[in-house]
């Protein structure tokens, strides 16, 4: 073979190499990038196929993020929930209630800020009772997650008698809906902020390691002098918070408060915290892939309503790719789907070249 087939054939192997070691690391959830990509794969194809329904302009794609933005907002913290080995089924149920108070509050002429500060700390509080019962009682957040779900639904019921209150505050809406910084809408920078903070703290800090540590081994976590009830319980109240805060955007979106805000929420979050490459066991997670999976899921809905499809479609595609992520990322399956991939990972260290 001549000197230049054998340099292509070498190229071919270390490239085969890459792609298998790159796609090993994406289904541990430690290669968000990938989503990265594969978006811009998506949104190149249905650019294509959906060419004359008004898809690829640049206004649909702005709409998708602005869209996509309560839950990029929620899907963070619910990256630090999953990652401390937790799961907190009542977030969506908070936003109705957080969208009312805020609401209320400012239809009796309080500050904006203050109908902001009541509602996202309404959030946090319900957080913190999550967290408390969860650990002080040893009980699965998923149970009582799953009861304070109910109560909150019956809550934001009982709040205005299923009335829905109306938002004229002129700043906050621009501040937290309607507004925008030239071409690109304010909640853009909603969501940009979630990424950069979340990221950060998840990568970059103590915090964001004991969490991590937490979620992987909790026993070796306290043994180490991490406190992972005090783990636990922040996270639980941060997921609350940006629950509050996902109702806040609602009403600035829609310039009303109504009990029905979010009802479907819970699906697409989860949805974006384990496509993103959380493990529901714990201990990993990645917030950027998190937010790219959140683009992905808004991006998908967005197909479907140019399709004709409406909501029950869409929740049927969710779940399907809820399962799909979780047979692709557990650590039974993984062998059987991605040995081949191992062993791509084993002959790429023991062959540098």
């Amino acid at each position: 073979m001549s000197r230049r087939g054998v340099h292509m054939t070498s190229m071919r192997r270390q490239a085969g190499r890459w792609l298998g070691w790159t796609l090993w690391r994406a289904s541990r959830g430690e290669n968000p990038g990938i989503l990265v990509g594969a978006m811009i794969v998506i949104i190149a194809l249905f650019a294509f196929f959906l060419r004359n329904t008004g898809f690829a302009t640049s206004t649909n794609l702005l709409a998708i993020v602005r869209i996509s933005t309560t839950i990029t907002v929620m899907a963070v913290p619910t990256v630090f929930v999953l990652c401390a080995s937790e799961i907190d089924l009542s977030i969506a149920s908070i936003i109705p209630v957080s969208a009312l108070i805020a609401a209320v509050l400012m239809s009796w002429h309080y500050h904006f800020l203050i109908a902001v500060g009541a509602a996202v700390a309404f959030g946090a509080l319900v957080g913190l009772v999550n967290g408390l019962v969860t650990v002080s009682f040893r009980i699965p957040s998923f149970v009582v997650t799953l009861g304070s779900m109910g109560v909150m639904q019956g809550l934001a019921q009982i709040i205005t008698h299923t009335n829905t209150i109306p938002v004229a505050n002129d700043r906050f809406l621009f501040w937290f809906g309607s507004g925008s910084v030239g071409p690109i809408p304010i909640l853009v920078f909603w969501s940009m902020g979630a990424l950069l903070v979340g990221g950060m703290i998840l990568s970059f800090t103590a915090l964001g390691r004991r969490v991590l540590a937490t979620g992987a081994n909790a026993n070796a976590a306290r043994f180490s002098g991490i406190r992972t009830e005090r783990v636990k319980v922040g996270v639980m109240i941060v997921s609350g918070a940006s629950g509050a805060l996902a109702g806040v955007l609602y009403d600035g979106q829609y310039a009303a408060g109504d009990f029905t805000l979010g009802s479907n929420d819970l699906l697409p979050v989860i949805a974006a915290a384990v496509i993103g490459g959380c493990s529901l066991s714990g201990g990993s997670g990645s917030v950027l892939g998190a937010v790219v999976a959140s683009l992905l899921v808004g991006t998908l809905n967005n197909v479907l309503v140019l399709a004709g499809f409406g909501t029950p479609e869409q929740l049927m595609v969710q779940g399907i790719i809820i399962v799909a992520a979780v047979t692709v990322s557990s650590r039974g399956n993984r062998g059987a789907l991605w040995g081949w991939l191992d062993s791509l990972e084993e002959s790429r260290h023991a062959d540098p070249d």
